[in-house]
């Protein structure tokens, strides 16, 4: 097989498997084999799931690690702009050309055997990890836990379980101990797992499948505890008492994500230096994100223009909490969403901090929810809504009435992609 792009490899895995989503690890344990299973020969794993704020927290634990002088992989999905951003091997985001070669090399070793879009690319990053030197490996779940293609390892070096709420039901379950069971199955025998707070139906089963696996937890309320103290983080566990700068990830929900970040941190053994370097120095885009070049800023100059990727309920109440922490400006939502989210649960909560959303199409996206179906939703939660053809549409007539409007991009990281690689 000759050497293509990436993009065109990528595009040729879209049809290995009918499902874009369909939870088995048996095909790639398969892969792995026939790749001599790389998992085996990794630097220490610290896989991480959860339903919100996995990727928050990892990107503190690699800002801390590498205060620490640490070679750190990561690895965490979906992308925004490009691929590439899945896999970052020493520091370092994967070149087009050793992403070619993995993903050529996988797709050679699967043959034309069933497997999703997700796990070859997978064994792909776990392959790259393999070859390449570091310390550690921050693997981030894509979706669940048990059933996840990243679940491949008997002894991690730790594990981590941000909340878990209500997300993805059809492929997890119905209920928040369903779900749960779901992400405590990345849970290992005797590895440390840390938790993030957690509702008594998803604790109770972390709890319960940790005493069964032998595993200690690092829980919040139990063995570390984390607040905001006059503008300073306060984290506290049995090696004692942080003081230091809030996170440069906007929002209270960061908090509790650097708390687990810090948790985690302390029990690799970094110091007060590294602890403060995950606060300062982690950066995830799409995360509140304030935009400040590129076109959409061009043509609203006196404008503030933000972009945050999150799509749940859970993500709405963070995002609202956000907002009503920033200086008083009037606020405008442009949001386009998927239509598997639970869209009233994510509007509602923003209704009190804004004065109007503009429905939106995801641009390329086939299970993107109609921009009037987005609009009629925020009408039944209370908001004002219009919609729009496209996102530079619902910013010309938003600043054509208020041209130093607060406008948020909200709904989805496909659209935050979208924007991110429009607007880059």
């Amino acid at each position: 097989m000759t050497a293509q792009t990436s993009d065109a490899i990528l595009a040729r895995m879209m049809a290995l498997h009918p499902k874009i989503i369909d939870l088995t690890l048996d095909r790639v344990w398969r892969l792995l084999a026939a790749l001599d299973n790389p998992q085996n020969s990794m630097p220490p794993v610290i896989h991480l799931a959860g339903t919100n704020g996995k990727g928050s927290t990892q990107a503190m634990i690699r800002a801390g690690l590498e205060g620490m002088g640490k070679k750190v992989h990561a690895y965490t999905s979906p992308h925004l702009a490009r691929f590439h951003e899945r896999i970052r091997l020493a520091g370092d985001l994967i070149s087009e050309d050793h992403l070619s070669a993995i993903l050529d090399e996988c797709y050679e070793k699967n043959g034309d055997v069933s497997i999703t879009y997700f796990e070859i690319t997978t064994c792909a990053g776990l392959l790259a990890f393999a070859r390449t030197p570091a310390d550690y490996t921050l693997l981030e779940v894509g979706l669940g836990g048990r059933l996840d293609a990243t679940n491949v390892f008997d002894a991690p070096e730790l594990t981590v379980i941000t909340p878990v709420s209500i997300d993805h039901e059809q492929f997890l379950g119905d209920t928040l101990a369903k779900i749960a069971t779901e992400k405590a199955g990345i849970i290992k025998r005797g590895v440390p797992c840390v938790v993030g707070p957690q509702e008594d139906d998803a604790m109770e089963v972390i709890e319960a499948t940790a005493a069964r696996l032998g595993a200690p937890l690092l829980a919040y309320g139990q063995h570390w505890h984390v607040s905001q103290e006059r503008g300073r983080l306060i984290f506290q566990d049995d090696n004692g008492l942080l003081d230091l700068p809030m996170p440069a990830l906007l929002g209270r929900h960061q908090v509790i994500n650097a708390g687990a970040a810090l948790a985690a941190l302390r029990h690799l053994g970094a110091d007060d230096t590294a602890c403060e370097a995950a606060m300062t120095n982690a950066e995830w885009p799409a995360r509140m994100q304030r935009l400040r070049h590129g076109p959409l800023i061009d043509s609203a100059p006196q404008a503030e223009l933000w972009l945050d990727g999150g799509h749940n309920a859970a993500a709405g109440d963070a995002l609202a909490e956000v907002l009503a922490g920033l200086p008083k400006r009037p606020t405008h939502l442009i949001c386009g969403m998927l239509n598997t989210k639970d869209i009233s649960g994510y509007l509602t909560p923003l209704a009190d901090q804004s004065q109007s959303l503009t429905g939106v199409s995801i641009p390329d996206e086939v299970n993107t929810l109609p921009g009037d179906v987005t609009a009629k939703a925020a009408t039944d939660v209370g908001m004002q809504a219009t919609t729009a053809p496209s996102v530079q549409a619902a910013l010309d007539a938003i600043i054509a009435t208020d041209p130093t409007a607060r406008v948020l991009i909200c709904g989805s990281l496909y659209l935050a992609g979208a924007i991110l690689r429009e607007n880059g």
